[in-house]
């Protein structure tokens, strides 16, 4: 079949609106209304999401809520040279959401909170952005699903490769047929590194509430390798690279299949290159693997995923992606590199889109998912990445770190949802909260 390239990218943009696996977004008709906004957790991407919602001019900030109140006044600081608003800080959300009349929650705190931050959020009557993953156990994930549909709150989860634009045209290409029949799909992200040498703990910053931080959490002692931003390769805290950048791609596969979920996984890896963990009383290291691979067996394709932080992506011509293997050739979805198909037969010219982004800085597509999600709010449509696309993506990601720390495969009921006939699986679906906290039952 001869693909001609020309043709295809011309129709491709017409055509995209009409496609019910990735509309775009349509921008809310009246500008009048101004949603009270809150921020929970203001780092480095909070407050580029924040950014996003001030500059959509939808939004009026009325609050900052992070356990570090140096972040939450640098976001401050940040955020008045773009609006007069002068929201208040706090450093606990649950007093937050009880003194503050808000419509919109921005969540992104360390993967640990974000149940309990949206489920709350979600009972105080707001409409939430949440960031990826939706939650740290599957529970927790499924306990924020049933949270949306108890509640009169829109939830948008932070999956903006669902709405960029060479990641709908990417998908109409595959969706189209052109591929041919696909067999496997491999998801990648490589990168370097080396041995990891222990960090000495020391006291928290005076700013720095550290209990509140670790929350239901275990409390380790502070370490400034876990905060700020390295607690995605603490495993009390997030999932490492699979529950961080793998929940994107598993997302990718997910968006192009019919079936909501594999029958079997298996996941291996290790920490060969940074070392074994530490964890005692006087310092600590990371203690996610430094690399590791994962198999999804779904009834019709196999799905895999790999990574290393070591050694750099070598002679790999794409850094990260998803690799779709077809009878007529090999799809590359990528990021910062397009989309890229490779014929199987001899004399064919590959077929590639360029990448696009409303935001070239940061290289994501917030802005378009931002106004998918205030559209929602205004039209009640579900949004491009509601809070069960979000789930299920994190579900295989979950389930994947879950096999890790078993060192053997599992099964899986995606529709109840439970590892069949293994109670010590099935066990790892959920964690003990520490202290106060109590884990979401919805």
């Amino acid at each position: 079949m001869k693909i001609n390239r020309r043709n295809f990218l011309s129709t491709s943009a017409a055509t995209t609106a009409a496609l019910s696996f990735g509309a775009p977004y349509v921008h809310a008709e009246s500008k009048a209304k101004k949603y009270r906004t809150a921020l929970i957790g203001s780092g480095w991407w909070g407050t580029n999401i924040l950014i996003e919602a001030i500059k959509a001019e939808k939004s009026k900030v009325v609050a900052l809520c992070d356990v570090d109140m140096s972040q939450a006044e640098v976001c401050a600081d940040e955020i008045s040279a773009l609006t007069d608003d002068e929201p208040k800080l706090y450093s606990d959300y649950r007093e937050m959401l009880e003194k503050e009349d808000v419509e919109i929650v921005i969540i992104a705190t360390p993967d640990h909170w974000h149940a309990l931050n949206t489920i709350d959020s979600l009972k105080a009557g707001a409409h939430v952005f949440l960031e990826k993953p939706t939650g740290h156990t599957v529970k927790e994930s499924r306990a924020i699903v049933k949270a949306t549909e108890q509640a009169d709150g829109i939830v948008q989860v932070g999956l903006h490769r669902r709405i960029g634009p060479h990641h709908v045209s990417g998908m109409e290409f595959l969706k189209s047929g052109q591929v041919g029949d696909i067999g496997l799909v491999r998801m990648f992200v490589h990168g370097g590194g080396g041995k990891e040498s222990s960090t000495p703990n020391s006291q928290p910053p005076k700013d720095l509430d550290w209990e509140m931080y670790c929350g239901p959490a275990p409390l380790r002692p502070f370490n400034r390798k876990i905060h700020p931003g390295g607690f995605r390769h603490f495993l009390d805290y997030a999932n490492g690279t699979l529950g961080d950048w793998g929940v994107h791609w598993l997302d990718q596969v997910l968006w192009w299949t019919d079936e909501k979920a594999p029958k079997r996984i298996y996941s291996t890896g290790g920490r060969p290159v940074r070392g074994e963990a530490v964890n005692n009383e006087s310092g600590q290291t990371s203690d996610a693997p430094d690399h590791q691979s994962a198999v999804y067996e779904f009834e019709t394709f196999t799905a895999t995923w790999e990574h290393h932080r070591f050694g750099g992506k070598g002679a790999e011509p794409h850094p990260y992606g998803c690799y779709f293997y077809g009878t007529n050739g090999v799809f590359h979805m990528g990021w910062r590199d397009g989309w890229t198909f490779y014929p199987s037969k001899g004399g064919q010219k590959p077929v590639h889109q360029a990448p696009k982004f409303d935001n070239e800085k940061d290289g994501h597509n917030v802005p378009p998912l931002w106004q998918d999600f205030l559209d929602c709010i205004e039209t009640g449509r579900t949004p491009v990445a509601s809070a069960e696309i979000g789930h299920l993506a994190t579900n295989l990601s979950l389930l994947g770190m879950l096999s890790f720390k078993l060192g053997r495969s599992i099964d899986w009921d995606g529709e109840k949802e439970i590892i069949p006939g293994d109670d010590e699986a099935n066990a790892l679906l959920r964690r003990e909260y520490r202290g106060e906290w109590k884990y979401p039952e919805v």
